[in-house]
C-alpha cells in the first residue's frame, strides 16, 4: 500500500473484487509525504485492475481544489473518449462502456493528489491508452493559480498474469541464497564437529600421558622401597 498525504492507494495486478471494496473503504486519511508511483500496465482478462495516477503538490502547505478526469483511447484508434470525472464529492462515470465498472480509489476530498480508479471485469476491449488529467487550483494568498497535469497509462490485457523479470530474478536469488546458507551451515557444523573431536582426542591423550607418568612414578617408588 502506498500512503500519501490525505490518501491511501493500492497498487496490485491481480485482486478479487471484494478486496477492491475493502480498499475503497480504507482509502483515506494517511499521514506522510506524497510519492508519485507509476501505474502498473498489465491487466488480466476478467479480473479487476487498478489504474494508478498520482500528482503531488510541490508545496503541501498550499491548499487546493482539484478535479480529476479520465479519458480512454482504444488500441488502433486516434481519439480519446471522456470516461470518468471526479469533483468532490461526486465521482461520475460518463461513458456507457465503463458504467458500473469504474470505482474511485483516489483522494476523497477537494485537495486531490491521487486520481486512482479501479476497473472491474477487464476485457480485451479495455486495452489502450488511459489519460489522467488533474485540474488543480492553488489557493494562494490573495489570488488563485491554475495548474493542469496529465499522465498516461498504456494498458495491455492478457489471458494470465506474466511474472515480471524482477520477480523471477528475485526468486532465483532467494533460492540460491538458501542453498548457499545451507552449505555454509553444513561447513560450520563439520568444522565444529572436527574441532570438538580434536579437543576430545587431545584431552584423552593428555589424560593417558598423565596416567602413564603416574604409573612410572609409582613403579619407581616401589623399586626404591624394594632395595
Amino acid at each position: 500500500m502506498i500512503c500519501t498525504s490525505g490518501f491511501c492507494s493500492m497498487a496490485v495486478t491481480q485482486v478479487q473484487w471484494p478486496l477492491f471494496i475493502v480498499v475503497s473503504l480504507l482509502a483515506c486519511e494517511c499521514l506522510g509525504g506524497c510519492a508519485e508511483v507509476e501505474s502498473l500496465t498489465e491487466a488480466v482478462q476478467g479480473e479487476a485492475f487498478v489504474l494508478g495516477c498520482i500528482s503531488c503538490k510541490k508545496r503541501e502547505e498550499v491548499s487546493a481544489v482539484t478535479t480529476v478526469d479520465w479519458h480512454f483511447r482504444p488500441q488502433g484508434q486516434e481519439n480519446f473518449t471522456h470516461i470518468f470525472h471526479y469533483e468532490h464529492p461526486s465521482a461520475d462515470v460518463v461513458d456507457e462502456t465503463f458504467r458500473g465498472r469504474l470505482d474511485w480509489l483516489g483522494t476523497r476530498g477537494e485537495d486531490v493528489q491521487a486520481g486512482t480508479v479501479a476497473v472491474r471485469n477487464v476485457s480485451y476491449g479495455d486495452a489502450g491508452t488511459y489519460r489522467c488529467t488533474f485540474s488543480r487550483t492553488l489557493l494562494l494568498a490573495g489570488f488563485r493559480h491554475h495548474v493542469s497535469v496529465e499522465k498516461e497509462v498504456e494498458l495491455s490485457v492478457v489471458d494470465a498474469a506474466n511474472r515480471e523479470l524482477a520477480a523471477v530474478v528475485s526468486e532465483m536469488v532467494m533460492y540460491v541464497l538458501i542453498v548457499l546458507l545451507q552449505l555454509w551451515l553444513i561447513v560450520v557444523l563439520v568444522y565444529c564437529y572436527k574441532k570438538v573431536s580434536d579437543d576430545i582426542d587431545a584431552r584423552e591423550a593428555r589424560r593417558a600421558l598423565k596416567a602413564h607418568k603416574e604409573l612410572l612414578d609409582c613403579d619407581g617408588v616401589k623399586l626404591d622401597e624394594a632395595k
